[in-house]
């Protein structure tokens, strides 16, 4: 699978960038048709409490699957997320089995 992390409004951070490498990549063994991620980290910067947001897309067989979460950390964002990639990735590989 090949990711693509961009940064906007803020610095890139190797930290991040291997925490959602990683958080990918398990999600890549559960379902190995996923091709590609795109990673956004936005931070939005009139918010105090919840200005971190992450944004996810996959590239897998049919359209493009898509989440995204705005919290007060990174990490947070990137485990609702990825969360919530996988209840959508569980419903495709569901009609996949049933197809």
């Amino acid at each position: 699978m090949t990711i693509n992390i961009q940064y906007i409004h803020m610095s890139t951070s190797e930290a991040m960038n291997e925490h959602v490498t990683t958080k990918l990549n398990k999600l890549a063994l559960k379902y190995d048709w996923i091709i590609s991620a795109e990673v956004i980290f936005e931070t939005i910067k009139n918010e105090k409490e919840e200005g971190k947001i992450c944004k996810i897309e996959l590239s897998a067989p049919g359209p493009r699957i898509f989440a995204s979460s705005q919290e007060r950390t990174y990490e947070l964002a990137v485990k609702n997320t990825i969360n919530d990639l996988d209840i959508q990735l569980k419903k495709r590989k569901h009609t996949f089995v049933n197809s």
